[in-house]
């Protein structure tokens, strides 16, 4: 029983160092230029052992996927199911929560685009639905409730949502093209990114302003 335990424990403790090394590995070269022998290297182990715990680059993200994932949606739904939050503090808390989980997590984004336009998208979108996007419901009815109370402009839910997310997302699946059409730098990039916080939740306040 405690030999089980202790295997238990190590398989445990080898999959956070791979997913550590995983997640260094694609915040450095990015979800297309990763490969599983950098992530075995960077974790200190052969690329067999890397593929008894995950199977394939696929797989492997998944799991990290999930876990950003994971994070995100319970703070939006929090975000959105307060009443005690003004509206336009809900968008600004969103944009926050948002741009700060693709900025820890900038390789996220392509995943999806790649993942979406390859064979196996199909597969994508029901780890999309095992993630349980119930918040957006949270969101849709938060900014129903908000045209009622005259706090914002009509506006369909979903299009409202829809401005929301790509204006988060965008920069960074455009991020490779922008950087080499500006030249800017990383540093100078994520200086943007922090400042797109303020920047996209005023621009959303002030769209969906109500005017009598």
């Amino acid at each position: 029983m405690v030999k089980n335990r202790n295997k238990v424990k190590a398989d445990e403790n080898s999959e956070e160092k791979i997913l550590a090394a995983a997640k260094k590995v694609l915040f450095s070269k990015g979800y297309a230029g990763a490969r599983m022998q950098d992530i075995a290297d960077e974790a200190g182990i052969n690329k067999a052992l890397l593929h008894y715990y995950f199977r394939s680059k696929e797989k492997l993200f998944e799991v990290i996927f999930k876990e950003a994932i994971g994070k995100l949606m319970p703070q939006i739904s929090s975000i959105f199911s307060d009443p005690g939050i003004s509206f336009n503090d809900k968008i600004r808390a969103f944009c926050n929560s948002y741009i700060s989980t693709w900025m820890e997590h900038p390789y996220i984004p392509m995943f999806v685009l790649h993942e979406l336009h390859s064979d196996s998208g199909k597969g994508f979108l029901k780890l999309v639905e095992e993630t349980r996007f119930r918040p957006v419901k949270d969101v849709l009815n938060s900014i129903e409730v908000a045209v009622k109370k005259k706090e914002i402009r009509k506006v369909d839910p979903h299009q409202l949502f829809l401005n929301m997310i790509s204006l988060c997302m965008f920069p960074f699946m455009g991020s490779p093209v922008f950087r080499k059409v500006t030249g800017i730098s990383d540093r100078q990039f994520d200086n943007m990114m922090k400042a797109r916080v303020d920047e996209v939740s005023e621009f959303i306040i002030e769209s969906i302003k109500y005017r009598k």
